[in-house]
């Protein structure tokens, strides 16, 4: 394998790890609490992180609960789903990103697919599990509770987006 090879498909031990983690993660989360809504316990004992053990049937914020189910499964898994392929398709077909980049978007496919394996293997919903004190900023005590795929995406997609701000050298 050639050197531009490597550096395309080297980036996707970060999704395997990003699966990996999260899915052992949310397992002990259910294998040690499995009752939803379960405080788990104060990680610092300061109060600003706990674990605490919730189920989210939508996305980010719990937006769309309401939603029925049989729309709910199109929106936040087929939709997610076609979105990943053809993220992983133009990771691919392109050449404009740095390698940066290339990781950042590994980070953000193995989030999505660790919420899309909760999604679909988990009839209760995607497994949340921690909770950190947000001090009332924006109105809310507590941030909206997340998991390791989350912070992948979250993190990743903040790189990508500072990366892709940045003025490029020419070359």
């Amino acid at each position: 394998m050639d050197s531009k090879g490597k550096s395309y498909i080297l980036p996707f031990s970060l999704t395997a790890m990003v699966i990996i983690l999260d899915q052992i993660s949310k397992a002990y989360i259910v294998a040690n609490w499995p009752e939803p809504g379960t405080f788990i316990k104060d990680v610092f004992d300061n109060e600003i992180v706990f674990l605490y053990h919730v189920r989210n049937k939508a996305i980010a914020f719990s937006i769309g609960d309401g939603i029925p189910h049989p729309y709910r499964l199109a929106l936040f898994t087929i939709v997610p789903i076609a979105v990943l392929i053809l993220l992983a398709l133009y990771y691919f077909k392109t050449t404009d990103f740095t390698t940066l980049q290339r990781w950042a978007i590994a980070g953000i496919i193995g989030g999505g697919t660790g919420n899309i394996i909760d999604r679909i293997f988990r009839e209760e919903g995607v497994v949340d599990f921690v909770s950190v004190k947000f001090y009332g900023l924006f109105g809310m005590e507590r941030w909206p509770t997340f998991n390791v795929a989350d912070s992948s995406v979250v993190i990743c997609c903040c790189i990508l987006l500072i990366s892709m701000l940045k003025p490029q050298k020419a070359k």
